[in-house]
């Protein structure tokens, strides 16, 4: 396996297990005070739209022109890229609050208790609607990734068994612990996909634009840390701006 090939499993490794506990914890609060065969129905359905979506996408997107599928994919990364690394920047600084799945998991029973009870065909509906939509959205964001990212090298079923990699691994944990997997360094894991998303869609994006990288694949090895370190000097900069605008104020204060 290439350092490339490499970089992009553990990409998508990152990115679904985040994704994966997020949705792990819509399913255990719904399943835990609604039902548990309506939350199971629901996360299935929605797992088998999303495989559908990526087997059919998958052919289509690889049949692209080479400079064409590049920029499409750079782009794609680069939106998905820096919106979770805007997210872990922020979060990293203290300026937004860090993700708490054990917030969430009692939001959503409390939710989830509070909901009517209404069943269709023996199905609880809430659990089943909640299940489907939390497992449907979380995933459609690492669909797009397992996608795009695959594409690039045409290795979607690389991408593709990552993630499932990725799942599986957040199923059995979720099972033996039977709770919300807070311990997970989540806030950390998103920060470290939003720097490889930033710096791939960085590179293919500019590829398939007409440039050239000095080195070829080579190039990722400087960008990557390029990266990180651009983000870290931003998270250190956000965590210092509130102190200098308080000494600020205070100088400006009459003796």
């Amino acid at each position: 396996m290439s350092g490339t090939e490499l970089g992009l499993a553990l990409s998508v490794f990152l990115a679904c297990t985040v994704e994966a506990v997020e949705a792990l914890t819509i399913v255990l609060a719904v399943g835990t005070s609604r039902s548990w065969s309506s939350a199971l129905y629901g996360s299935g359905t929605a797992a088998l739209a999303l495989a559908a979506l990526v087997a059919a996408l998958g052919p289509a997107l690889t049949s692209l022109p080479i400079d064409v599928l590049r920029l499409l994919v750079g782009g794609l990364l680069l939106v998905f890229g820096l919106q979770w690394l805007r997210k872990a920047v922020l979060r990293a600084a203290g300026v937004k609050p860090l993700h708490d799945e054990q917030a969430l998991f009692a939001a959503g029973t409390e939710a989830a208790r509070l909901a009517r009870p209404r069943a269709v065909a023996g199905i609880d509906a809430y659990a089943f609607v909640v299940a489907f939509k939390g497992v449907l959205l979380e995933g459609l964001e690492v669909a797009v990734i397992v996608l795009t990212l695959g594409a690039s090298q045409h290795r979607v079923p690389l991408a593709a068994a990552a993630a499932g990699v990725a799942i599986t691994v957040v199923i059995l944990a979720g099972v033996a612990a039977r709770a919300p997997l807070a311990r997970v360094p989540e806030n950390a894991m998103k920060f470290a996909v939003g720097v490889m998303l930033t710096s791939f869609g960085t590179f293919w994006g500019a590829e398939g634009a007409g440039a050239s990288w000095p080195g070829g694949d080579a190039a990722l090895l400087v960008i990557i840390p390029g990266m990180l370190l651009a983000a870290l000097a931003m998270v250190a900069w956000l965590r210092r701006a509130p102190a200098e605008q308080a000494g600020a104020r205070t100088a400006r204060q009459p003796a």
